[in-house]
């Protein structure tokens, strides 16, 4: 059996060759290398109503404290997230947007929406 017939219909081959054109891609023209968790993570906390918090991060995404612990942390690192103290609740840290966070996604949307068209 070939290992197009494996892996299923034209149409399944052409959503993964897209995604590895935009992963691809991502990994020769962003800053920060990011994993799937991460980038997640990353999306929903730019993408979703604020405040974004370990816990409420965990109950939307429907992953551990620790796993989205971690995943901040590269965030962090690559300073596209940060952490801060909640004003009303100073036992409650908040996630919020950087501005390099949301250059970071403006240029991985444009990465995306280049694939796009080449898949089109």
């Amino acid at each position: 059996m070939a290992a197009n017939e494996k892996i299923g219909t034209s149409r399944t081959m052409r959503a993964l060759t897209f995604w590895h054109g935009v992963t691809a891609n991502a990994l020769r023209q962003m800053p920060v290398d990011l994993s799937s968790r991460q980038t997640a993570v990353l999306l929903h906390t730019y993408l979703m109503p604020m405040p974004h918090s370990i816990k409420s991060l965990s109950d939307s995404l429907g992953i551990s404290k620790p796993a989205i612990c971690r995943a901040i942390d590269a965030l962090e690192r690559g300073k596209l997230v940060r952490r801060v103290r909640d004003k009303q609740d100073g036992r409650n840290v908040l996630i919020q947007r950087t501005v390099k966070g949301s250059v970071f996604l403006s240029e991985f949307a444009e990465i995306i929406l280049s694939a796009s068209k080449d898949a089109a």
